[in-house]
């Protein structure tokens, strides 16, 4: 199929789903992998998501972590116009609209929905500018691709689809039971035009011996003459990032144990960017367990106070609920407390938000670290590297990710956790450097024994050296000896080759040849 695109020239492949969390953009980025394989100029595409796990790009633009994946899979340092409307959700009601990777406003949802005329104008300038470039645009749809009563307003499925002009693959998620009313149901309450564009369905999630589904299959092509171009089987341990948060709950129950370094990840109503733990919990050495009660905190090593959209409800939601007062009894236990991100603004005397970016108002932090946060209307937006000042972690050992927070934090007594090597992308909407840290130079904080640090760094375990030092010294705490390095980079090195693991699944299971003929790759 040819591109409808004005000025356009790229080839497009259109993922649709039968609902959230079918595997969209997990599919979307293995054949963004097996593209590139081929020397295929490919990039990934997503008119809009909506997700409160967030990267940002080098020049300091905000996008979906799904699209930063799927530009690895390609190669590609991830940009703004492979995903130019993000959603991040702060409340049932409300959600911060991010547009070429900057604050647009944050709307209602009724509200939302009457720019869209507005917002096409930017999807399609971002699509443009792709199509220009690249030979193949893999297109990530939204949710259910049979969302009939937003068909007028639809900016991520059929209105991309017919703009483009993709062959689309329908995926479906066998897992969660009523396939043949996911597919079937789908294909029938589409358009015709929609239907013609339809040029394959994977059934996604298949746990045991696929053969037994042929049956299916067969049911399946009868029944809407359209083709299955795959059952694909459950891969278990799939380590990439995951945009759901539904991943959570593979690590909710983990055992806690005297051998391995247990680490307690709160859960809050508004968490964000939980991949930061992605290769923490790879480690062979941790027990990671997602915590909502103080119960949950029990045998902990370590709690980490996550990231968070709405960090002042999410304060209060951890008061309510008991676990400021847990957190107290595993500190003076010599339990370590660490804060990323909205969980450090937590670890402080006090959050205010005088300008309403939340919900206004002001409330009392946790009280464990001498610092005290201000809100601002300005998101901070940058990729940083940093060098390490936390007690017993080497000095040489350096952590590299990004920041993405609304807020300045001022430290009093306490001395920061890290000293800035870096900044690149700059990433502000009007405050410049007043949204920041009161130092530039330095990032977080840390009480003088090192038992409590926050930081605004996601991705700061990310970096096998620095991960396996404050691994080893929460493991001398407990008398167990020290892991070679080498342990925790075998870690970032499987996670690397993850993507290139799954697009050989898919390749497998799946016909891609088949696939790709439709867009004229061969």
């Amino acid at each position: 199929m040819k591109s409808d695109a004005t000025g356009s020239h790229a080839r497009a492949l259109a993922i649709l789903g039968t609902g959230s969390d079918v595997g969209k953009s997990v599919i979307a980025a293995g054949l963004c992998r097996l593209l590139a394989r081929k020397g295929v100029r490919v990039a990934p595409f997503k008119a809009q998501n909506m997700s409160l796990n967030s990267f940002v790009t080098a020049d300091g633009g905000e996008i979906g972590r799904a699209q930063a994946l799927q530009a690895e899979a390609c190669g590609l340092p991830p940009h703004v116009d492979m995903n130019p409307i993000l959603l991040k959700p702060e409340s049932d009601q409300y959600a911060q609209v991010i547009v070429h990777g900057k604050i647009w406003g944050r709307y209602q949802g009724r509200r939302y929905l009457e720019q869209t005329r507005e917002l096409v104008r930017h999807v399609r300038a971002s699509y443009e500018r792709l199509a220009r470039v690249y030979e193949v645009l893999v297109i990530e749809g939204a949710g259910s691709a049979a969302e009939l009563n937003l068909r007028d307003r639809d900016l991520a499925n059929w209105a991309m689809a017919e703009f483009a002009g993709a062959a689309v693959v329908l995926v479906a998620d066998i897992d969660r039971g009523g396939v043949f009313a996911q597919v079937i149901g789908t294909i029938e309450l589409l358009a015709p035009q929609e239907r013609r564009r339809v040029v394959g369905v994977v059934v996604n999630k298949f746990r045991g011996d696929a053969s037994l589904f042929a049956d299916g299959v067969a049911l399946l092509e009868s029944r809407t003459g359209v083709p299955v171009l795959g059952v694909l089987p459950f891969l278990r341990d799939l380590e990439l990032d995951q945009e759901d948060s539904v991943e959570r709950d593979r690590y909710r129950q983990s055992p806690f144990t005297a051998q391995s370094v247990n680490v307690a990840v709160t859960l809050v109503p508004h968490l964000s960017n939980f991949t930061d733990f992605n290769a923490l919990s790879g480690e062979c050495d941790v027990a990671l367990r997602y915590a909502a009660t103080p119960s949950d905190l029990a045998g902990a090593d370590v709690v980490v106070l996550p990231g968070t959209k709405n960090t002042i409800a999410d304060l209060e939601h951890l008061r309510s609920r008991g676990v400021v007062e847990a957190l107290a009894h595993h500190v003076a236990r010599g339990g370590e407390l660490v804060g990323i991100c909205g969980g450090y603004q937590m670890l402080g005397r006090e959050v205010s938000d005088p300008f309403g970016v939340e919900a206004g108002g002001r409330a009392p932090g946790m009280g464990f670290l001498d610092v005290v946060t201000e809100l601002l209307p300005d998101k901070r937006t940058i990729q940083v590297e940093a060098r390490s000042l936390l007690t017993n972690v080497a000095s040489d050992s350096t952590v590299s990710g990004y920041e993405i927070h609304m807020g300045r934090t001022r430290r009093g007594s306490v001395p920061p956790g890290f000293q800035i090597l870096r900044r690149s992308g700059e990433g502000l909407s009007q405050a410049g450097r007043h949204a920041g840290s009161e130092n530039e130079e330095a990032d977080g904080a840390c009480r003088e024994d090192g038992l409590v640090w926050g930081t605004y760094i996601h991705g700061v375990f990310d970096r096998p050296e620095f991960r396996r030092q404050w691994l080893n010294r929460l493991r001398q705490r407990k008398g167990l000896h020290p892991l070679d390095r080498s342990v925790s980079e075998a870690v970032t090195a499987r996670l690397r080759s993850s993507l290139d693991r799954w697009a050989d699944h898919l390749q497998k299971h799946v016909q891609v040849d088949r696939l790709f003929a439709a867009i004229d790759v061969k």
